[in-house]
């Protein structure tokens, strides 16, 4: 396994995290394939095994028995001053109008929430899900640095949104003593490239880390392409952004499978050591429910692409339109 410092810190993490979408029991039926407690607890406990120190996962996700499920687990298998654990705040998690958002009510009634789901007394990085356009960003980000200094929390990060929302952020923050965002969890992946424009550089002009989510496209990149599986067959999120550049994006799938044949890999690797090798990616964070797609996760840690195997992969790409501001 390979480490890195993550952004601006002297936090180390793992470069794949592992997601936790992929765990839970809900209720409402957004992740259908997510495994419960005994399916999960292999994955977690190989992911362990193989190095990864890096979990990331949400009070959204399965009604947050994804929290539970995490924690508990990881506090069986792992010391926790050794692995660094993320999870994330903004949508609505209940039926009251404060259960939703990043307002100072609900922050500190989140992470305390979150806390005791994760069976822990702190997190190591505390995320923003969403931009909250109701909330001023003085109120949210005083929120968070005072969640940071009862060391509930000892970063903080932010995901998708605009660059200019980003830095507007954290000029809040430095200009109030605050604590600034140190991580970015954005939607990036050889289908859609479209934070190469702004939000990248800007990470990597302020030593801001970058977790992207989705690196597989919702497994468009793991297969050739026209194959499902069953988590494609019911992933209604994955085809609300993918379905509409179907036609560019089948070009670049049909890349990936070429390099991964002529070098003897499979496609998820191919996918993840393009991701790897871009700047300041620190750590893709990867979803599965099956061991052998952890395995080869962290093989993609040994594929080393040339640049003419990168452009090979970029050429066919053509501009998306802006997605990720506003899906889960």
């Amino acid at each position: 396994m390979e480490y890195v410092k993550l952004g601006n810190t002297g936090m180390d993490v793992s470069r794949i995290c592992l997601g936790g979408m992929s765990f839970g029991i809900g209720e409402r039926g957004d992740f259908p394939w997510a495994l419960n407690e005994e399916k999960s607890r292999p994955m977690i406990k190989r992911a362990l095994e193989l190095g990864i120190n890096f979990f990331d996962t949400a009070n959204i996700y399965s009604d947050g028995t994804s929290e539970e499920i995490t924690g508990r687990i990881l506090k069986e298998y792992a010391n926790r001053d050794e692995i660094v654990l993320a999870t994330k705040v903004y949508f609505r998690v209940g039926k009251g109008p404060n259960s939703a958002g990043l307002s100072r009510k609900a922050i500190m009634s989140e992470i305390d929430k979150s806390l005791k789901r994760l069976g822990t007394d702190y997190v190591d990085l505390y995320q923003i899900h969403r931009w909250d356009y109701e909330t001023p960003i003085e109120e949210t980000m005083e929120a968070l640095h005072d969640v940071v200094k009862s060391g509930k929390a000892r970063y903080i990060g932010a995901s998708s949104m605009y660059a200019w929302q980003l830095m507007k952020a954290n000029h809040v923050a430095e200009k109030n003593g605050w604590t600034k965002f140190v991580s970015m969890q954005n939607h990036l992946n050889l289908l859609y490239r479209e934070e190469e424009r702004e939000m990248l550089p800007v990470c990597k002009e302020e030593k801001i880390g970058v977790v992207p989510w989705s690196p597989l496209a919702a497994g468009r990149l793991a297969r050739p392409w026209g194959e499902d599986d069953e988590r494609s067959k019911v992933d209604e999120i994955g085809k609300v952004i993918y379905s509409a550049t179907a036609d560019s994006d089948r070009k670049v799938v049909e890349r990936v499978a070429q390099i991964a044949e002529t070098r003897g890999v499979s496609m998820p690797q191919i996918a993840l050591a393009w991701l790897l090798q871009k700047e300041p990616v620190a750590a893709p964070i990867v979803g599965t429910t099956e061991i052998p797609h952890i395995e080869q996760a962290v093989g993609a840690l040994e594929i080393k692409l040339t640049q003419e195997e990168i452009s090979f992969l970029e050429e066919p790409y053509v501009p998306h339109p802006v997605l990720g501001m506003f899906q889960n």
